[in-house]
């Protein structure tokens, strides 16, 4: 019942889950309650009202009468506001060390507050000491762990027999009532301790939401980062050298021009990619279909669209824009003049692309070394392939009779 003078805050969530962890590991009985229910945050306004008109109330009672007992005229008359004193640090007090779970301080407490109703009953008011004793067996019940508070109302009811007048009778409906109140206390603030807890948790969960989708968005902006100006930048530094060393070995100037003038336009695309990139970050992407458009009209490719056309996802729309600009600079690269076409099928649930080229397909040894997949940049077809993957997607790519074929296909 002390407890009504509190409003501390609770207790931060980590201490929480580790007190809850701690009592699953406690025996039946000796569990302390949770902190969350020890306090009184969350508690209605009207029922913190409720609570200090009771303890007022009884304040009341209990000084009154041991006045009304006639026990204590004379020079006893500061006797008890002083023992009322006492009982109302010690109770103050008792709140603090069962928000510790200090057991042994607890008892003493509640030991001080029994003693001074004894002291009341010896003096010769059994009224007021009943009052104290029943004040202490419900917080036992309601803030100890379950066996120590039924070990502490045991203690009390000897007292209560005694000083009851109905005898046996009036002491156990004393007995029956205090258990029930002090239960059913210990139930309600059990209750609204678990809610705490629950909240506590759904909290936690939404930070670890909001930690994983930030680090979710920083892969994407790398992964936006590294495929544009990895892929731009390092085809330029390629035709770059390439003009170095020409003027190095004293090349005509028309050949060192047409690299400057390639390395330009790379740098004008990559440009326009970084462009794309960051309006798609910011969510300012433009229609699929229209950017298909605008890259096949500079690779003179062919663009259907089949299906019912719909706003795709953020991550869906990125890969198709990415694996198209990757298919069509290999097929440039690797076989230049080949007719390629372009298909863009929206499919239940998912999204699929398609792109062909007729061209021959080139030898390794045409090739360089690299394979179609590779276009100069590191990223090729395994970082088409490792972007599908990430959507939960899947990319194909491979010769497909006299060219090559790169299938997409992406949940959207």
């Amino acid at each position: 019942m002390v407890d009504t003078l509190d409003r501390a805050p609770t207790r931060n969530t980590e201490s929480a889950g580790s007190a809850e962890s701690t009592q699953g590991r406690e025996a039946p009985g000796s569990a302390w309650p949770s902190r969350e229910a020890l306090t009184r945050v969350g508690v209605p306004r009207g029922r913190i009202v409720l609570d200090y008109f009771l303890i007022a109330a009884l304040s009341v009672w209990v000084l009154v009468g041991c006045y009304a007992s006639g026990a204590f005229g004379g020079w006893y008359v500061p006797v008890p506001p002083i023992g009322f004193g006492l009982c109302g640090l010690a109770a103050l007090r008792y709140h603090h060390t069962t928000l510790g779970h200090r057991a042994a301080a607890s008892l003493g407490l509640l030991s001080v507050m029994a003693l001074c109703g004894l002291g009341a009953y010896a003096a010769g008011a059994p009224a007021s000491a009943t009052v104290m004793w029943i004040v202490v067996s419900v917080m036992a019940m309601e803030r100890l762990p379950l066996r120590l508070g039924l070990a502490t109302v045991a203690v009390l009811v000897p007292g209560f027999v005694e000083a009851d007048e109905t005898g046996l009778l009036g002491a156990g409906i004393t007995t029956a009532a205090v258990l029930l109140a002090g239960y059913s206390l210990r139930l309600d603030a059990q209750a609204r301790g678990a809610g705490f807890q629950l909240l506590a948790q759904e909290r936690l969960a939404r930070e670890a939401e909001a930690a994983s989708a930030a680090l979710a968005e920083r892969a994407r902006i790398a992964r936006e980062i590294h495929d544009v100006l990895a892929h731009s930048l390092s085809a330029q530094m390629v035709h770059l050298e390439v003009a170095r060393l020409q003027i190095e070995s004293g090349a005509e100037p028309s050949e060192v021009l047409k690299l400057v003038t390639s390395a330009r336009a790379m740098a004008r695309e990559g440009l326009a990619e970084t462009r794309h990139a960051l309006s798609a970050l910011r969510g300012e992407m433009v229609p699929v279909e229209d950017y298909l458009r605008d890259l096949a009209r500079e690779g003179k490719a062919r663009v259907d669209v089949t299906g019912e056309r719909r706003e795709l996802p953020a991550e869906a729309s990125q890969a198709v824009r990415r694996v198209a600009q990757e298919a069509l600079t290999n097929v440039r690269k690797h076989a230049p003049g080949a007719h390629t076409s372009i298909l863009l099928s929206y499919e239940p649930g998912r999204v699929s692309l398609e792109i062909r080229d007729s061209g021959p397909p080139l030898t390794e040894e045409d090739r360089g070394g690299t394979g179609l997949g590779s276009s100069g940049s590191g990223y090729g077809l395994r970082g088409m392939r490792e972007r599908a993957e990430l959507l939960g997607g899947s990319l194909d790519a491979g010769p497909e009779g006299p060219g090559f074929a790169v299938r997409l296909r992406v949940p959207a």
